[in-house]
């Protein structure tokens, strides 16, 4: 209970505030929104900091890779699997979401109104190839300074961090001193994070407080939805990624197996320390030793079928919240993008994952806590997910790479 409470202790405080937060704003109604100041203050904090969040972040990460010396072949198998899990799990977060509204309003542009931004939901059509121009590049450098300009940002991290880490040694000191940037830039959103549980409970206080019960209805529902399809999706989904990789054994094996990370995962509720344990637990179901540490750690940076639901959720929560008519092809691509592009990100990547949503859907940036709180209701339930994903994955990997040359030298067939 101890180790529980530890682990949880950040995450059981910012559901306190939100609770607390809740019942002001159904106690005090609309003049709850006298906290609003408290809420916009969090909000500006976040917001101030995600340039060079994502900047520091992204180019440190790429800058400091070492090309891993793992054979090709296994390379490109993993990543087709992670491409083909990662589908599937857009599909079950996009069919879940299409049955179940998540949340409704009827109100929404006072929505806008209290969010305080003029950014309006639209729907414009412009000319693909130009519109994917002016998203992923900008015409001068200082353009790249503004949240407006996100994907562009992105990707120039990107490119400036392979540039340093092609430079053959003479970016290192650069490397250095952005690295010890980037350590300052997450000391400061530590401090921010102090202040959270007084800003997202007054700014939850102000929104609860202006239309009732329903938002809050809207965030329990998204719970208890993500929840029933998280536990679905853990039985049937990995059995039958098992049961394709290893047969009837093979899912035996799995089972047998698989308690120990999803314990692991659920308590930390952190994938990278959930490396170990997973890793053992995939060689204790028959994996082979160089698919099981090439594809559990590749996995745990690039392959996260929990978060991939949980961007759907976060994607339709809005377009249920300002009734939006966003396609279903532009739900999975920007639910892809957003998980995939940013989950390298060690720190600081479900902010930049959520910021890329709302840029590329058009919504308003204030909306930003309100995927932050979806965000943290769902965190363990998606972590197991994105854990335990990785599991079932080495074995899909190991049966394409091997086919079953490795089944017969584990026994299972």
């Amino acid at each position: 209970m101890k180790k529980f409470l530890k682990n949880y202790k950040s995450t059981l405080i910012l559901l306190g505030s939100i609770i607390i937060g809740t019942i002001v704003g159904l106690v005090f109604k609309e003049k709850a929104k006298v906290l609003a100041p408290f809420g916009d203050l969090f909000l500006n904090l976040l917001l101030v900091i995600i340039v060079p969040l994502i900047f520091l972040t992204i180019t440190t990460s790429i800058g400091k890779m070492k090309q891993p010396k793992r054979i090709g072949k296994i390379l490109v198998t993993i990543l087709l699997v992670f491409i083909f899990t990662s589908l599937v799990s857009v599909a079950v977060g996009i069919v879940s979401t299409k049955a179940f509204k998540l949340v409704d309003v009827k109100d929404t542009e006072a929505i806008k109104e209290v969010l305080k931004n003029t950014t309006e939901v639209t729907d414009e059509k412009v000319n693909f190839l130009e519109r994917t121009v002016e998203t992923i590049t900008v015409s001068d450098f200082s353009n790249l300074l503004t949240r407006d300009n996100m994907i562009a940002l992105i990707i120039f991290s990107i490119l400036f961090g392979i540039s340093i880490n092609i430079s053959k040694g003479k970016g290192d000191k650069l490397l250095d001193v952005l690295e010890s940037a980037n350590e300052v830039v997450q000391s400061f959103i530590k401090v921010i994070m102090y202040y959270a549980p007084i800003g997202l409970g007054c700014y939850f206080a102000a929104l609860v407080g202006t239309f009732g019960g329903e938002i809050a209805v809207g965030y329990g529902k998204t719970f208890i939805i993500y929840t029933l399809v998280a536990i679905l999706y853990y039985f049937a989904i990995y059995s039958l990624y098992a049961f394709m990789a290893g047969g009837k054994k093979g899912f035996i094996n799995y089972w047998k197996n698989v308690l120990p990370v999803t314990l692991t995962s659920l308590a930390t509720c952190s994938s990278a320390a959930s490396i170990p344990v997973n890793t053992a637990c995939a060689k204790n179901i028959g994996v082979p030793e160089d698919v099981a540490d090439t594809t559990i750690p590749l996995g745990t940076s690039f392959h996260k079928d929990g978060s991939i639901i949980g961007s759907v959720f976060k994607i339709m929560f809005l377009v249920y919240l300002f009734n939006a008519d966003v396609s279903t092809i532009k739900v999975l691509g920007v639910a892809l993008l957003a998980t995939l592009l940013v989950t390298a990100v060690p720190i600081g990547g479900g902010t930049i994952s959520e910021m890329l949503i709302i840029t590329m859907l058009g919504f308003p940036v204030a909306a930003l806590p309100i995927l932050t709180i979806i965000a943290t209701i769902i965190d363990p339930p998606a972590t197991m997910l994105n854990v335990v994903g990785d599991t079932a994955s080495s074995m899909m990997v190991a049966r394409i790479t091997d086919g079953k040359k490795w089944l017969k030298e584990k026994k299972l067939i």
